[in-house]
């Protein structure tokens, strides 16, 4: 009897053993599975906040019509914030020879924007009239923007946030900012006012 009863004991001993390893087998099992699904969770609000590339924005154009980014796939993109009223609005003299300089494989855009000191005060209108009839310019023009603050355009919100672009954070600090994408539309670089269209700094990257 003391026999059986030691055996029944060993056996039940055994057996609660199993459990509480299988307890512990699906408590680690569910825990690897919060895990991967937190983690799952997380990147896909990343991959949704994040854009890789400039192909999904349109944009109006001076003259109304659309600019669409996605047409400019196997070239490289300056887009720059210009003025009419600046000290460095002669700079509209080199983007225009850069422009037709490298036309093959860039295009330049240009956002005409009032952020700073008041300096592009016209209509779509007068800056159009303004940029052909004084500096010549044939480059595409976006119509006119806000390149910073609570109403900064969603392109230029996309690339001064490295969280959006992938590669930088960049603040527009004044007019004629460049941002520099490659043939894929993806970020490359920003310039400041100061990095004239013909320097070094851009056409090395070109």
């Amino acid at each position: 009897m003391e026999l059986i009863l030691c055996s029944f004991h060993l056996n039940f001993e055994q057996y609660r053993n199993y459990c509480v390893i299988q307890s512990d087998l699906k408590r680690e099992k569910m825990i690897r599975l919060i895990l991967v699904a937190f983690v799952f969770v997380s990147f896909a609000f990343i991959s949704i906040d994040k854009q890789p590339t400039v192909y999904t924005f349109k944009v109006e154009g001076i003259d109304g019509n659309t600019i669409d980014f996605s047409k400019f796939k196997g070239k490289k993109i300056l887009i720059v914030n210009t003025a009419s009223k600046c000290g460095y609005t002669k700079q509209y003299t080199e983007l225009e020879e850069l422009y037709k300089k490298y036309q093959d494989k860039l295009v330049v855009i240009g956002f005409p924007a009032n952020n700073f000191g008041g300096q592009e005060p016209g209509t779509n209108a007068e800056i159009k009239e303004f940029c052909t009839g004084t500096y010549n310019v044939t480059f595409p023009m976006a119509a006119k923007i806000s390149v910073k603050g609570d109403d900064m355009h969603p392109l230029y919100q996309w690339l001064t946030s490295k969280a959006k672009n992938g590669v930088l954070d960049a603040e527009i600090k004044w007019n004629f900012n460049k941002f520099l994408l490659n043939e894929k539309g993806e970020l490359v670089a920003y310039f400041p006012s100061r990095v004239t269209p013909l320097s070094e700094e851009i056409t090395g990257k070109l």
